[in-house]
Formats: C-alpha cells, sequence, structure tokens
C-alpha cells in the first residue's frame, strides 16, 4: 500500500507512469469509465475547497466508484474534539482510498501512520499540496511537450504557498530547470527550501520584487494569490494583497509561447482581460486536474482498464 504526503513519494518513473496515463484517460475517456466499480473515496476536507474537492469526487465518479465524506471540519467529529488517528482508523473501514485536506501541517501523514487503506495529501497547511502539482505536471507536459529545458516563474506568496512549494520540489528533479522567484521581501520562499532544495541540488536561481523586469524570460509563470487565511495580522495581508497584478500590458513582455498557469481560486492577482489570451491554461489546467486525479487513484488502487 502506498500513501502519496509529498511529490517526492512518486519516484520520476512513477510520475511518467501517471502522467502518461492522464494523458490516455483525456484520449479516450470511456475507457476507464468502470474501473473503480464497488470503490469508495473518503473525502476528509478540515479546509474549506472547492476544485480539489470536487475534482477528487468528479475523479471517481468518472472512475465508475463512489464517494463519502464531508467538506469541512465542523460537519465532522473534528468539531468534537475526535483526533486525526481515531477518524482515519475508522474511515479506513469504510472506503477504500482517502483524500484528506487539513490546516495544520502532516496532518496527512499523521493520518498515513494509522491508516489501511491509501491516503493522499489533498493539501496541508502552507507544506504540501502534491495532487496540484501532479495537475501542474500535467499541464506543463501536455501544452508545453516536456518538463526539461524549462524556465519557471513562481509569482506572489512564496512563504505560504505550499503549491510553489510542491511544485518546485518537484521540478528540480528534470534536467536544465531554472527558477526565478518573484515576491515582497516578506513572502519570499521559505529558507528551507531555498537552502535543502535549491542551493543543495544546485539549481539556478533568483530572486526578485519586480515582475516586468524578468517576464521575457519565463517559459512559464506561475501565479499566485496572496493568502489572507495564512496570515496572523490582517495589516500585512492588507498591505501586500495586490503586490502583484498581472494585465495585458505586462504580458506584452512576455514570449509568444509563454503559459501562465495559477492553481486557482483567482482574487485579482489576474485581470480577466488575460483570461482570452491564448497563453492563459489556468482553466485549462484545473479541467486536467480531474484526469491526473484518476489516474493516480488507479494506481493507487491498482485497478486496470480491462479494454
Amino acid at each position: 500500500m502506498k500513501h502519496i504526503i509529498s511529490p517526492l513519494d512518486l519516484s520520476v518513473a512513477e510520475l511518467s507512469d501517471v502522467l502518461e496515463l492522464a494523458q490516455e484517460i483525456i484520449k479516450e475517456p470511456k475507457k476507464y469509465s468502470n474501473v473503480c466499480n464497488g470503490k469508495k473515496l473518503a473525502t476528509l476536507f478540515y479546509e474549506p475547497s472547492t476544485r480539489t474537492r470536487l475534482s477528487f469526487e468528479a475523479a471517481m465518479l468518472n472512475l465508475g466508484g463512489s464517494v463519502l465524506g464531508f467538506s469541512s471540519a465542523d460537519s465532522s467529529s473534528a468539531a468534537k474534539g475526535e483526533s486525526v488517528a481515531d477518524t482515519i482508523r475508522v474511515i479506513s473501514s469504510y472506503a477504500d482510498i482517502c483524500a484528506m485536506r487539513h490546516p495544520k501541517e502532516g496532518a496527512p501523514y499523521v493520518a498515513a501512520e494509522y491508516s489501511t487503506i491509501p491516503v493522499i495529501n489533498a493539501g496541508d497547511g502552507g507544506h504540501n499540496h502534491p495532487t496540484q502539482t501532479l495537475t501542474d505536471l500535467l499541464t506543463i507536459k501536455t501544452l508545453k511537450g516536456r518538463l526539461e529545458h524549462l524556465t519557471i516563474g513562481f509569482c506572489g506568496d512564496l512563504k505560504f504557498g505550499r503549491t510553489v512549494h510542491s511544485l518546485i520540489n518537484a521540478m528540480v528533479r528534470y534536467p536544465n530547470v531554472k527558477f526565478v522567484l518573484i515576491s515582497p521581501l516578506e513572502l519570499r520562499i521559505p529558507e528551507y527550501l531555498r537552502e535543502e532544495v535549491l542551493i543543495e541540488n544546485k539549481i539556478p536561481y533568483k530572486e526578485v520584487q519586480k515582475l516586468e523586469e524578468v517576464l521575457p524570460e519565463l517559459d512559464l509563470l506561475y501565479m499566485t494569490r496572496v493568502q489572507k487565511e495564512r496570515f496572523f495580522n490582517e495589516e500585512d495581508y492588507i498591505r501586500l494583497k495586490d503586490s502583484y497584478i498581472l494585465d495585458m500590458k505586462k504580458m506584452a513582455y512576455a514570449k509568444q509561447d509563454m503559459l501562465v498557469l495559477h492553481p486557482l481560486p483567482r482574487v485579482n492577482e489576474i485581470s480577466t482581460e488575460v483570461d482570452n489570451d491564448p497563453r492563459a491554461v489556468y482553466f485549462k489546467q484545473a479541467e486536467f486536474g480531474v484526469y491526473v486525479r484518476m489516474a493516480l487513484i488507479m494506481m493507487l488502487l491498482e485497478v486496470h482498464t480491462t479494454c
């Protein structure tokens, strides 16, 4: 039995297998519509979510399985003080696989320690979001045709953005990948990520504060919102929330084949006028999330199409 708590829980070869299966599902979705008949996915979401929760549910339903679970801690026994360990012990007897989102870093790891079914981390605080990373990788591989030889710009909240942390961890395993980290000083990437991932692996990177200066050199721009829920001080959030807004004036600096990604939800960091630019692929990215979660569920449950 395998759990997916971090993107690093999958080897490069396993990542390749998942992405290839997802691309096959995109081509022939009906071929996979019954492979999870009789299987149940539990969605344990202690934190609000739209895309991640619904895409997990859509993925399992598309595979012919069924879904049970809760969408907030208030609607679970966590409100009564039940521990994650006790919850997963019970859920393990109800479902075949579990997707968990939790505001505390490490909670899905604790669940995996006590679970008898595969646990997928659907986001834990500011730490990891491996299935969003798989979604990002599928988007890049499908639309760019490669995962290597890329210059990737990350813009916005790089301190608390778990999607940024996860994707950096995944991309450093591919050759000739460079990072441009664009943020206010207060929202730069955590020190451990800079020291233990980038510097230790000798990955080329630079940290800048102005988006326009680096746009011409980027193959990919990964925008993020400044997350109000990660701030202890509302004054800091108000001061920083509009630090970077991508509009068509800024897009004029970018390459004609640069792709704009965003894990969503968007607030105002990407102007709606950018939506019509063919380089804006964040809604396609959200669509890809269903297919890659279908592939991951199939891998963890070890089910295969009989067609």
